[in-house]
């Protein structure tokens, strides 16, 4: 079950409840699914009981009992246990892993994107700087992997190597981007306006260049060069390409050790598997504030928990490739997917080999 899922399966409580009388409120168009935070437990959280307490005329605890009683017989669900002044608190059964990565599995690099049309058609304008070109380019990549129809125009005659070496669709009048074609759906247009890039990210090549326009927060300004072509853990970067790589040489390791990924409950991966879940909210929250930072802090989050799995996915010595292998195997498969997936939508490379 992913955070999605389990923000319908909430909605449906909320729903249940108003229906049945004990809850007098209007249902919210959706349940924040999080991680737990200080003092929760479980595989994710959700505040909804705060939310709706004041409308219901209750107090937060106990919107949270009434919603928990319709959730703790849900499928895939173990425990729902409230904490603090209301929060709800989920542990999932050990099926639900096996469904995640299977999901991910499944959708492979276009894990948590929409599927099928139906989105807003956008138009994004920025001013001829760097920085701001990217950030439309990335912002319209994520865009459009949520269902959006996309056109991008810049103000002004982009550098000629801001296409070449950085990649960028950098067309002045819009004339190559894709065509809207008629729509029911109302347009939105958008102004990328970031702080400018201090000086030429050209040198750093498309990569590292892209990744340091796009890394810090829109009001933040970019270091270049920074330390984004150094090998080495303290590059954000870095880290993000060295997990995808790892998980793509444990898969050929495996191979050749006669065994092959199979999703199964593995243990003491909470913090990837909550990271890996929360994806398809991510690509949705950075497409709903046109942050392409958010997506970019995501793939570390998902690599910082990647790497700790990996030492334990290849059996060792004269062991037998076991169940256990086989699901850590897939588990960071699935990783190795939500990385090179996020990284092409911010239009970085993911090699298989670094």
């Amino acid at each position: 079950m992913t955070p999605v899922e389990l923000s319908r399966t909430v909605l449906h409580a909320v729903r249940r409840a108003v229906d049945e009388g004990e809850l007098s409120v209007t249902v919210p168009e959706r349940a924040v699914v999080t991680p737990p935070g200080p003092g929760g437990c479980g595989d994710y959280a959700t505040g909804i009981a705060l939310q709706l307490a004041g409308a219901a005329g209750q107090p937060p605890r106990r919107v949270a009992e009434i919603l928990r009683a319709r959730l703790a017989g849900e499928a895939f669900i173990g425990d729902v246990v409230v904490t603090g002044p209301g929060f709800l608190n989920f542990s999932l059964e050990h099926d639900a892993t096996a469904l995640l990565v299977e999901e991910i599995l499944r959708r492979g690099r276009r894990y948590g994107h929409a599927e099928g049309a139906g989105g807003t058609v956008v138009r994004l304008r920025c001013p001829a700087e760097v920085r701001a070109v990217v950030v439309a380019d990335a912002l319209a990549r994520v865009l459009r992997s949520q269902g959006d129809v996309v056109s991008v125009t810049c103000d002004g005659r982009p550098a000629p190597e801001w296409e070449t070496v950085l990649g960028v669709d950098a067309d002045p009048s819009g004339s190559r981007s894709r065509s809207a074609g008629p729509r029911s759906l109302p347009d939105l247009d958008i102004t990328i306006h970031p702080a400018p890039a201090p000086t030429d990210p050209v040198p750093l090549g498309r990569d590292a260049g892209r990744w340091a326009l796009l890394y810090p927060a829109a009001h933040d300004r970019p270091r270049i060069p920074g330390d984004h072509l150094v090998q080495r853990e303290a590059n954000p970067l870095f880290r993000v390409r060295y997990a995808h790589a790892r998980t793509r040489a444990l898969l050929r390791n495996a191979a050749d050790l006669g065994f092959h990924p199979e999703p199964g409950p593995v243990s003491d991966a909470e913090a990837l598997l909550a990271a890996l879940g929360d994806h398809p909210r991510i690509l949705t929250t950075t497409a709903t504030h046109r942050g392409p930072d958010r997506l970019a802090r995501h793939l570390v989050t998902v690599a910082d928990a990647t790497l700790p799995l990996l030492p334990a996915v290849l059996p060792l010595g004269d062991e037998k490739p076991s169940a256990a292998h086989r699901a850590r195997l897939a588990l960071a498969e699935a990783a190795g997917a939500v990385l090179a997936g996020g990284l092409s939508l911010l239009g970085i490379d993911a090699p298989d080999h670094l």
